[in-house]
């Protein structure tokens, strides 16, 4: 009847689908519901919504042990003292001799006059930069401004500077005298790459969660593994029910595990491109040399500094607060046929969705399939992100994988040849690798019995 009231059986009009809201879930921490209704929105003959109610199981996080990790001014002294032993076995791999037969062209084992001292000198210093630099940032004395520890520290620290600028200028200044602008154009190829990375920046050890932040929860969150330790600064995870503000703290650590990447991987060609290839740029043209057998070296300190800098940069904890932000994340994955009578929803971005849900996001279908959904479907990056962190220990394997892969070819090397230099280079690279192999293999250990434990209070 027109103007009549309305019988109870009436559809009402179209909604949205309601959402597991922020508020929501504050009011019931232990769990947060899906609650769907009827209503006619229906995409083809599959219908957007039914009367049920969907349980989203509340995430919970393992307390991990605290593990013993090197300190910044400790790895950059270790990390320096294996890149000049690297850079002795790339020369002996070059100026070798054969000194053993008896009528011998040299008595010695390398032809040490033909290697370049100002070469060696300004590799050195290359490759002493980032032990410098922590030794400027991070050596310091508690105490008054004026006494004479302070000033005398300050002075042994503007000393060491000027002698390592004084030293690469005047290396370079020789180096260029006496060789070709080709050979000066190899040394400065990595400054170039460093301006186009990092621009006019000179500490590339700050994480972006220094630089910026927009998570005013955040902002003093971060504690530090070592004294003014910048490389290792971690973030603290944050619980939150608010989906917007997990997809925030997922788009940051996402660019500070970029930041961190790229310094691994920046680091770790610099190490290999001064330790190795410079040496052969300013190879005089009657040496003979063992190509295969130098590139091979190459990618070893190529391998081997990756290795160390991604366990510096990333360590347990860091890793850990990836993963804690991946499960609240979740992923989507895009379904194209075979769901045709299962309930749909139409993707919102304040619920957090349940896994297997199934909805709908710019005429695609997606399903659930982390414990707790709140990433955008169609986002790649969020995917990515999921994929690498949703397992804690997948960045630990990845290494530990790649360690024990070159442990082993490396001894097969030394059981296969039995040239002196060979013998020699495998060996050195050997003893420090067994050292980086243990630390992984102590974390992987310990990290895999912790996370075994599903239920802690068991």
């Amino acid at each position: 009847m027109a103007g009549g009231r309305r019988g109870p059986g009436r559809q009402p009009a179209n909604r949205p689908v309601p959402i597991a809201s922020a508020q929501t879930a504050r009011n019931s921490p232990q769990s947060a519901t899906l609650r769907q209704r009827n209503g006619p929105n229906v995409v083809g003959n599959n219908p957007l919504m039914t009367t049920t109610l969907i349980t989203i199981t509340p995430i919970r996080h393992l307390d991990i042990p605290s593990l013993p990790a090197d300190g910044n001014l400790f790895f950059e002294s270790m990390m320096f003292f294996y890149l000049l032993m690297a850079l002795f076995i790339q020369y002996i791999n070059i100026y070798k001799t054969v000194w053993w037969l008896p009528v011998p062209p040299s008595n010695t084992a390398l032809n040490f006059y033909l290697i370049n001292p100002f070469l060696v000198i300004f590799i050195t210093v290359v490759l002493s930069r980032r032990l410098i630099w922590s030794l400027v940032r991070d050596v310091s004395f508690q105490g008054n401004v004026m006494s004479v520890s302070v000033c005398l520290m300050q002075m042994v620290k503007f000393i060491l500077v000027i002698g390592f600028i004084f030293l690469a200028g005047y290396s370079l200044w020789k180096l260029f005298c006496n060789n070709s602008p080709l050979n000066i154009l190899f040394l400065a190829y990595p400054l170039v790459s460093y301006f186009l990375l990092y621009g006019l920046t000179f500490d590339t050890s700050t994480p972006i969660f220094q630089l910026q932040s927009t998570l005013k929860s955040m902002e003093d969150d971060y504690n530090k593994v070592g004294s003014h330790d910048l490389n290792r600064m971690i973030p603290m995870h944050k619980c939150t029910h608010s989906p917007s503000d997990t997809r925030r703290e997922a788009d940051l650590l996402k660019v500070d595990f970029n930041m961190r990447i790229k310094n691994v991987l920046f680091n770790s060609m610099v190490c290999a491109y001064y330790v190795g290839f410079v040496p052969i740029c300013f190879l005089q043209s009657s040496i003979y040399l063992d190509l295969w057998w130098s590139c091979q070296h190459i990618a070893f300190v190529w391998i081997n500094s990756f290795i160390m800098f991604s366990s510096h940069f990333l360590p347990h904890k860091y890793c850990d607060v990836l993963h804690r932000c991946a499960l609240h994340l979740g992923c989507w994955q895009k379904i194209d046929h075979g769901y045709s009578n299962t309930p749909q929803h139409v993707w919102s971005d304040l619920t957090v969705w349940p896994q297997g849900v199934l909805v709908r996001y710019q005429k695609a279908l997606y399903k659930a399939v982390g414990q707790q959904n709140v990433a955008q479907p169609s986002d790649s990056s969020y995917a990515r992100f999921y994929f690498m962190f949703s397992q804690p220990l997948r960045v630990l394997n990845i290494m530990v994988t790649l360690q024990i892969f070159v442990v082993l070819y490396q001894l097969y090397l030394l059981a296969r040849y039995s040239y002196w230099n060979y013998v020699i280079s495998i060996s050195l690279l050997l003893f420090s690798n067994y050292y980086v192999l243990f630390k992984l293999l102590r974390d992987r250990f310990v990290l895999g019995k912790a996370y075994a434990i599903d239920d802690p209070d068991k």
